[in-house]
């Protein structure tokens, strides 16, 4: 009988044990001194049981502490050191007669110690114990800060690296990320240090050889937090000796010039106090006077103006001086264009001269170069019958006894210039013909060598008498006769050609000979 009961309770306790849970957020953050809500709900089974307790703990290295209680009977109890800084959500739970479904609690006034593991623990009837578990963490925000390392600081001739300010972010949870931004020429240091409450202090230097160029310069620190971007700036402020310039010498003292000075110009941090005036090797004329940092001339320029003058300046750092050779001359000097306006106008007019003659050259050549192709291309594209034709071959004297030699064959050559005519051979007799009844020495140049065909004649000086009186030729005819002969059939003489020309056939008309005299 008792085990009957005991198995009817285990098969209750199963069933209900299956639809129980406790509901909670897995994670939960909050900043130092900020507050956070942790959530804890139960699920109860239908039908439902009974809840017995509630209990909040902290787990942390393995240990676990009570934080809060509530009990349906004892009512709500918050232990030490959380007492005044947790509470329940829900009023309800805080009656006598609790409602203990919502058990969420409030986390006020965070500290970096509450990071830990919580745990909501449900003890129930009969089902037994029901838990969850979310994990807090707890961030810092870090102080930042820009300091400059000295309100003032000093530009030294040795020219040594120094820090000239910080940027500081401390107690920060997770660390912070320094970055720097300016335009000076130096390098940054960093440094972290572990804080015993967790948190981590982040420092980082900027170091540069201060000078009168780092003076006024801006710098900017950007410290990166989390999602959050700070930034913090400084301005340098650098104290430096007397930067000496003197004015006013513009290289043209003449004699008799009026209203000459001289300024000495000083950049310095703190200003110039003094300004001393001296002449190298000399001292100063009788007619200057000092007024401030300016030496004025009274009345005309003397050579006793000339030498080297030198300024020195002083503040609250040091003393540096500047000098400036004075010239005087008898007469002024002439004073032309700026020398710079002349060279950029001489460079312009040397540009222009040079792509002008590229230019012409690119012209004349592509002129010439198609001349040269037209040339080509009409000697090319000349049909068969207006291309000149080769010299007919030689023949031995034997063969022409009684005809031409070699002597008396022209060689003809074509000037490009003029329009192509069919070619013709000049054949004169080598001996007397009937007309002169002297032997032919010499050849006649044409009146005009541009308007005519070229000619060159091979002839033998030796049968030329010198002293013979110079013919007078009639008129040229078509045919000149070479050696008539009379036909069989026929009483009339026959002029038949001395050898046939190149590419003519035995049975083909002789061709006619043409005087020389004649154009083309």
């Amino acid at each position: 009988m008792l085990a009957s009961v005991w198995i009817v309770l285990l098969a209750v306790n199963i069933q209900a044990g299956d639809g129980q849970s406790v509901q909670m957020d897995s994670i939960k953050s909050g900043f130092v001194g900020s507050q956070v809500e942790l959530r804890c709900i139960f699920i109860n089974s239908n039908p439902p049981v009974k809840i017995s307790q509630v209990t909040w703990q902290k787990f942390l290295n393995g240990t676990k502490q009570n934080v809060a209680i509530a009990n349906p009977s004892l009512g709500v109890s918050v232990l030490p050191p959380f007492k005044e800084r947790v509470t329940f959500k829900q009023a309800a739970v805080r009656h006598r007669t609790p409602s203990l479904e919502d058990t969420t609690i409030m986390f006020s006034n965070l500290r970096l110690s509450d990071e830990a593991a919580y745990i909501c623990e449900y003890t129930t009837f009969p089902a037994g114990n029901r838990e969850n578990m979310v994990n807090l963490t707890v961030f810092a925000r870090p102080l930042t800060r820009m300091t400059l390392t000295t309100p003032t600081i000093v530009a030294r001739p040795q020219k040594r690296k120094m820090t000239v300010a910080t940027c500081l972010s401390a107690n920060g949870k997770p660390p912070s990320v320094i970055k720097w931004d300016t335009r000076l020429k130096g390098e940054a240091t960093f440094q972290e240090t572990q804080n015993a409450n967790g948190t981590v202090t982040v420092r980082s230097n900027y170091v540069v050889v201060p000078s009168r160029e780092t003076h006024k310069q801006k710098l900017t620190c950007i410290v990166t937090y989390n999602s959050e971007r700070i930034t913090d700036s400084v301005v340098l402020n650098v104290q430096y000796e007397p930067e000496v310039k003197i004015d006013g010498f513009d290289g043209n003292w003449y004699l008799d010039r009026q209203d000459v000075s001289l300024t000495c110009n000083a950049d310095a941090n703190p200003p110039v106090t003094v300004y001393q005036w001296k002449v190298v090797n000399g001292s100063l004329p009788n007619t200057v006077k000092i007024l401030n940092n300016s030496l004025i001339f009274k009345g005309a320029v003397t050579y006793e103006l000339a030498g080297t003058y030198v300024c020195a300046a002083t503040n609250g750092i040091g003393t540096r001086t500047g000098l400036v050779q004075v010239n005087v001359t008898d007469k002024p000097m002439a004073r032309g264009p700026p020398g710079g306006v002349l060279g950029v106008l001489g460079g312009v007019v040397a540009a222009g001269l040079l792509i002008a003659m590229a230019v012409t050259v690119f012209m004349v050549c592509r002129r010439q170069q198609k001349t040269r192709t037209n040339a080509d291309n009409d000697l090319t594209d000349l049909p068969p019958a207006h291309k000149p034709a080769p010299p007919p071959p030689q023949k031995r004297s034997s063969d022409l006894k009684g005809h031409l030699t070699s002597d008396d064959i022209q060689v003809l050559t074509l000037d490009k210039k003029l329009p192509l005519q069919p070619p013709y051979y000049d054949m004169v007799p080598s001996e007397s013909t009937p007309f002169t009844n002297k032997p032919n020495c010499g050849w006649q140049e044409p009146s005009n060598p541009a308007e005519h065909v070229s000619y060159h004649r091979v002839y033998n000086k030796e049968h030329c008498l010198e002293s013979q009186p110079t013919q007078t030729y009639p008129p040229p005819v078509t045919f000149l006769p070479q050696n008539p002969y009379t036909h069989p059939l026929s009483n009339n003489p026959l002029y038949p050609a001395s050898y046939p020309a190149q590419g003519q056939g035995q049975g083909e008309a002789p061709r006619p000979l043409f005087p020389k005299e004649q154009s083309v």
